[in-house]
Protein backbone atom coordinates (compact mmCIF):
# COMPACT_ATOMS: atom_id res chain seq x y z
CA UNK A 1 0.00 0.00 0.00
CA UNK A 2 2.88 2.35 0.79
CA UNK A 3 4.37 1.85 -2.68
CA UNK A 4 1.02 2.50 -4.30
CA UNK A 5 0.64 5.77 -2.38
CA UNK A 6 4.13 6.88 -3.38
CA UNK A 7 3.46 5.95 -7.01
CA UNK A 8 0.19 7.87 -7.06
CA UNK A 9 1.90 10.87 -5.40
CA UNK A 10 4.68 10.80 -7.99
CA UNK A 11 2.11 10.61 -10.82
CA UNK A 12 0.21 13.52 -9.28
CA UNK A 13 3.40 15.59 -9.17
CA UNK A 14 4.21 14.60 -12.76
CA UNK A 15 0.80 15.80 -13.88
CA UNK A 16 0.92 19.03 -11.85
CA UNK A 17 4.45 20.02 -12.87
CA UNK A 18 3.56 21.24 -16.42
CA UNK A 19 0.42 22.92 -15.10
CA UNK A 20 2.34 25.13 -12.66
CA UNK A 21 5.86 25.41 -14.06
CA UNK A 22 5.64 24.32 -17.71
CA UNK A 23 5.65 26.42 -20.87
CA UNK A 24 1.95 27.27 -20.67
CA UNK A 25 1.67 26.97 -16.91
CA UNK A 26 0.03 29.28 -14.41
CA UNK A 27 3.28 31.05 -13.51
CA UNK A 28 3.82 31.94 -17.16
CA UNK A 29 0.20 33.10 -17.47
CA UNK A 30 0.57 35.35 -14.40
CA UNK A 31 3.78 36.82 -15.78
CA UNK A 32 2.18 37.48 -19.16
CA UNK A 33 -0.84 39.06 -17.45
CA UNK A 34 1.46 41.42 -15.53
CA UNK A 35 3.26 42.38 -18.75
CA UNK A 36 -0.09 42.97 -20.45
CA UNK A 37 -1.23 45.28 -17.64
CA UNK A 38 1.99 47.31 -17.91
CA UNK A 39 1.64 47.64 -21.67
CA UNK A 40 -2.03 48.60 -21.44
CA UNK A 41 -1.27 51.38 -18.96
CA UNK A 42 1.53 52.75 -21.15
CA UNK A 43 -0.75 52.53 -24.20
CA UNK A 44 -3.42 54.52 -22.36
CA UNK A 45 -0.90 57.26 -21.56
CA UNK A 46 0.29 57.34 -25.16
CA UNK A 47 -3.28 57.43 -26.43
CA UNK A 48 -4.01 60.46 -24.23
CA UNK A 49 -0.91 62.19 -25.59
CA UNK A 50 -1.93 61.35 -29.18
CA UNK A 51 -5.39 62.80 -28.62
CA UNK A 52 -3.88 66.04 -27.29
CA UNK A 53 -1.57 66.25 -30.31
CA UNK A 54 -4.47 65.57 -32.68
CA UNK A 55 -6.50 68.34 -31.07
CA UNK A 56 -3.57 70.75 -31.40
CA UNK A 57 -3.08 69.75 -35.04
CA UNK A 58 -6.76 70.32 -35.81
CA UNK A 59 -6.57 73.70 -34.12
CA UNK A 60 -3.54 74.66 -36.19
CA UNK A 61 -5.22 73.53 -39.39
CA UNK A 62 -8.48 75.35 -38.78
CA UNK A 63 -7.66 78.52 -36.91
CA UNK A 64 -5.35 81.44 -37.50
CA UNK A 65 -5.42 82.33 -33.80
CA UNK A 66 -3.66 79.10 -32.81
CA UNK A 67 -0.89 79.69 -35.35
CA UNK A 68 -0.46 83.27 -34.17
CA UNK A 69 -0.38 82.22 -30.51
CA UNK A 70 2.27 79.62 -31.22
CA UNK A 71 4.39 82.06 -33.24
CA UNK A 72 4.21 84.63 -30.44
CA UNK A 73 5.02 82.15 -27.69
CA UNK A 74 7.71 80.01 -29.29
CA UNK A 75 9.27 82.27 -31.92
CA UNK A 76 8.70 85.62 -30.19
CA UNK A 77 7.13 87.09 -33.32
CA UNK A 78 4.91 90.14 -33.50
CA UNK A 79 2.60 91.82 -35.97
CA UNK A 80 3.76 94.49 -38.37
CA UNK A 81 1.63 97.18 -36.71
CA UNK A 82 2.94 96.49 -33.19
CA UNK A 83 5.75 98.31 -31.41
CA UNK A 84 8.26 96.47 -29.25
CA UNK A 85 9.65 98.25 -26.22
CA UNK A 86 12.48 96.86 -24.15
CA UNK A 87 12.91 98.29 -20.69
CA UNK A 88 16.38 98.11 -19.21
CA UNK A 89 16.50 98.02 -15.40
CA UNK A 90 18.39 100.89 -13.85
CA UNK A 91 21.35 99.58 -11.84
CA UNK A 92 24.78 101.02 -11.06
CA UNK A 93 25.81 104.61 -11.60
CA UNK A 94 23.83 107.20 -13.52
CA UNK A 95 26.49 107.37 -16.20
CA UNK A 96 26.29 103.62 -16.90
CA UNK A 97 22.50 103.81 -16.99
CA UNK A 98 22.61 106.64 -19.52
CA UNK A 99 24.99 104.63 -21.69
CA UNK A 100 22.67 101.60 -21.58
CA UNK A 101 19.60 103.65 -22.41
CA UNK A 102 21.40 105.29 -25.32
CA UNK A 103 22.58 101.94 -26.66
CA UNK A 104 19.25 100.11 -26.37
CA UNK A 105 16.57 101.32 -28.73
CA UNK A 106 12.92 100.50 -29.09
CA UNK A 107 12.32 98.38 -32.18
CA UNK A 108 9.38 99.38 -34.27
CA UNK A 109 8.16 97.19 -37.10
CA UNK A 110 5.96 98.44 -39.86
CA UNK A 111 6.19 102.11 -38.90
CA UNK A 112 8.06 103.07 -42.03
Amino acid sequence: MNRLTMLLGALLLAIQWPLWLGHGGWLRVWDLQRQLDVRQSSNAALQTRNQALSAELASLRLGREAIEERARGELHMMRADETFFQFVPVTGSAEESADRIASSQALQFGAE
